[in-house]
């Protein structure tokens, strides 16, 4: 089966991802859908680097009120991948 590009979605660049990034462990968004191995082969593929370690974290949705009108804000996937030692990603740049 062809790996989805697409399933990552982008980098998350945060003050917090920052400093992981000083460890070298880099926070992506990925699909719903999409599962922690997938995630890994994709990254690989895509920025040439060798991850050693993955964890996932559910954000559940939320509802949000404004006045008399409810909301939900939707939930998200994201991924901390470690890479191996002495490998970067410049994603501040991208």
């Amino acid at each position: 089966m062809p790996l989805n590009k697409f399933a990552v979605k982008n980098p998350i660049v945060t003050e917090k991802s920052t400093e992981l990034g000083k460890n070298g462990k880099y926070v992506f968004l990925i699909d719903k859908n999409t599962t922690a191995s997938e995630a890994k082969k994709i990254v690989e593929n895509i920025y040439q680097v060798k991850v050693i370690g993955t964890n996932v974290i559910n954000i559940k949705s939320k509802k949000r009120r404004l006045g008399n009108s409810v909301g939900i804000k939707p939930g998200y996937k994201k991924v901390i991948m470690t890479f191996q030692k002495g490998q970067k990603l410049d994603i501040l740049s991208q």
